[in-house]
């Protein structure tokens, strides 16, 4: 018989519905049932594509004893942390303050009014039952001793918000100093930075691709590169279908964690296209294009928007989709192709997963390789998808996210003017309108979507930061005033709900719900930091439509985390990518002209740093700021190039817009 969870709108929380486990969602309503019976309170925290969350339930939640033991004695509530990324991080505040780390699924027992007293992540099914019962004597026979626990980790967490802190202005030497840490953090031989596990440092890498820019730093550009072709070659790549994993299990990128976000596919498809753009690599331009395909044929969901993950386990054995033996490629591919694709794959006998199973691997440069060689490898990979997509698939976690969302369309958009490709500039409209048309609502975001419908969970800083930057990329390749009007509404709401007033940011809103304390972390994780996903957005809107109080904005709250750019670059990857814009200018080029495929447009797109604003239409679009007043010289296309409204002579060729940006 389903539990409350039923109606949850969240894939993970349906992943539960039939647990014996009567599970609450989070409400004040779970947490007075714990004040009437007088009872404490177990907040489970995890996601869709969590593989240990899948074991925990399979072991624990499922089990009709376990369940009886839970049920007796707490009140028990299963959080979606993509869902509510507030609580999520208060939570884990809680949990790494108390245990020196965190993860998911995250197990934390609190009092009836939320405080936590004991946390943790995963437990196996001996040893959470004991947890179980020892929290039970606990509550009942040391009260006292659990509840001041509890006000001591509330007071904890609190002290650990980053506001009001020093601030320092990101200068030329900050960023300089920003590059040269990753530097020293780098892994020489297997690209990337630190050791095992080893997730794609997609952020860190946008920034010394605009850094490289800025200061013709070949070490930046070569960091990036290295570790972008370590990245594509190795098994957290999906050498069949495209798209990455979440992280490498190893410090050389084999075998990967294997769920497939999608925030990890937008940032990284940003990576890779920037890269080819500035270096013309050919494994870069394969890699971006097939993330971007993978994007539109494996997350697209039927009502509009783009799924948030497909699993890592697949019938609850991670990696059984994926993962090849020598007899399984000959018995595709036959004795001759087989042979040749496990040498080429590295798959061995012995295996590198599990029970004697690989990860396919690229073991060859090929992408350059003779045609005739290039064709037998693409003709290899389609029989092998062909033969693996027979197999049994993992499952997807379809809701959508905003700000996940608002990071593929950027992605997108910049992918589709940069190559060329429709279909990319096409989704990133498309999925910018249902963005606009689903999870604004009265003029606010929600957080999420599923089917069509709206969640209820608010949209935090991330959502607006994302979302806006992802409707002023819209906006610059279709000039259509829509779009940045839509995001100059949402930095407002950001501006005057979310400000901490000393030039930093909350992650929620002052009117959402009001939790053990209101979580303010600057640094990146998984995906931009909110503060630094704002920024982008203030800069470029601030360079779209000339109102300096935005970038103003931007400079202050950018500075709250100067320190943070400087000393510790690894958790502020994109912070330093917005500074890099800001102290470029950015750039702002308008193109005045009839025709969009005009070669100003194109170069225009090629050659203008990162961070640049770049708009083409017809002159004094209305609604278009950086159209207005910009004529066509002599009645041909004419781009203008400006640095803080400041503009150069303009020009109607290609060969001078090149210049003016090269110099």
């Amino acid at each position: 018989m389903a539990n409350r969870l039923a109606g949850a709108t969240s894939p993970y929380l349906q992943q539960h519905r039939d647990n014996p486990v009567d599970w609450w969602e989070w409400s004040a309503e779970a947490f007075e049932e714990a004040r009437r019976r007088d009872v404490p309170v177990l907040i489970s925290v995890g996601y869709a594509a969590c593989h240990w969350c899948h074991v925990m339930a399979h072991e624990s939640f499922e089990d009709e004893d376990v369940a009886r033991q839970l049920n007796e004695g707490f009140v028990a509530i299963k959080v979606d942390r993509e869902e509510r990324p507030d609580v999520d991080a208060v939570y884990m505040t809680a949990t790494q303050a108390m245990t020196g780390q965190g993860g998911w699924p995250m197990t934390v027992f609190a009092t009836p009014d939320g405080d936590p007293f004991f946390c943790g992540t995963y437990f196996p099914r001996q040893s959470f039952t004991r947890l179980l019962s020892s929290v039970t004597t606990a509550w009942r026979d040391q009260r006292d001793a659990v509840v001041k626990q509890g006000q001591a980790v509330v007071e904890a967490v609190g002290g650990a918000q980053m506001v009001g802190g020093p601030a320092a202005e990101v200068s030329a030497e900050t960023l300089t100093a920003a590059a040269r840490g990753l530097a020293k953090e780098h892994d020489h031989t297997y690209g990337g930075f630190g050791g095992a596990p080893k997730f794609p440092p997609h952020m860190d890498l946008l920034f010394l691709l605009r850094h490289h820019e800025r200061t013709g730093s070949a070490e930046a550009l070569e960091l990036v590169r290295h570790t972008g072709e370590q990245m594509a070659r190795g098994g957290i790549y999906d050498q069949l279908a495209g798209g990455f994993a979440r992280y490498s299990v190893d410090a050389h990128w084999t075998v990967p964690h294997f769920e497939k976000m999608l925030y990890d596919n937008a940032l990284l498809l940003r990576v890779y296209t920037q890269l080819w753009r500035l270096t013309g690599d050919v494994l870069a331009r394969r890699i971006a294009d097939e993330t971007a395909a993978f994007l539109l044929r494996d997350l697209a969901t039927p009502a509009g928007g783009l799924a948030s993950a497909l699993d890592a386990d697949t019938d609850g054995v991670e990696g059984l989709t994926y993962a090849w033996t020598p007899d399984q490629l000959t018995e595709v591919l036959g004795a001759e192709d087989g042979r040749w694709a496990a040498d080429l794959f590295r798959v061995t006998p012995r295996g590198t997963f599990e029970h004697g199973t690989s990860v396919l691997v690229l073991g060859r440069d090929i992408d350059a390789a003779d045609p005739e060689l290039v064709a037998r490898w693409q003709d290899v990979r389609a029989r092998l998808l062909a033969a693996r997509s027979a197999r049994p698939q993992p499952a997807r976690d379809d809701k959508v996210v905003a700000s996940w969302n608002g990071l593929a369309v950027t992605a997108l958009a910049e992918h589709g003017v940069l190559t060329g490709s429709d279909a990319s500039r096409a989704a990133a409209a498309e999925l910018a309108g249902v963005l606009a048309d689903r999870h604004l609502v009265d003029g606010r975001l929600r957080r999420v979507s599923r089917d069509g419908r709206a969640g209820e969970p608010a949209g935090v800083l991330e959502d607006y930061g994302c979302v806006a930057e992802a409707f002023l990329a819209v906006h610059q390749i279709t000039a259509d005033p829509r779009w940045s009007r839509l995001a100059g509404e949402l930095l407002d709401v950001a501006l005057a709900r979310f400000g901490t007033g000393s030039g930093g940011f909350y992650d929620t809103a002052d009117d959402a719900e009001k939790l053990l304390t209101r979580p303010a972390d600057p640094t990146d994780n998984a995906t931009p930091s909110g503060l630094a996903a704002i920024c982008a957005a203030l800069v470029s809107y601030a360079a779209l439509t000339g109102a300096t109080a935005y970038r103003e904005a931007a400079d202050a709250a950018l500075a709250t985390v100067g320190p943070l750019i400087g000393g510790h670059p690894r958790f502020a990857g994109y912070s330093a990518t917005v500074a890099e814009a800001a102290l470029s200018g950015p750039y702002e080029i308008a193109v005045a002209t009839n025709d969009l495929s005009d070669p100003l447009v194109t170069e225009a797109y090629r050659e203008a740093p990162g961070g640049t604003v770049i708009v083409a239409g017809a002159p004094d679009l209305p609604g278009v700021p950086l159209l207005a007043g910009r004529p066509m010289i002599d009645g041909r296309p004419t781009a203008y190039v400006c640095r803080g409204f400041v503009c150069d002579r303009p020009v109607t060729t290609a060969q001078d817009l090149i210049a003016r940006l090269t110099r």
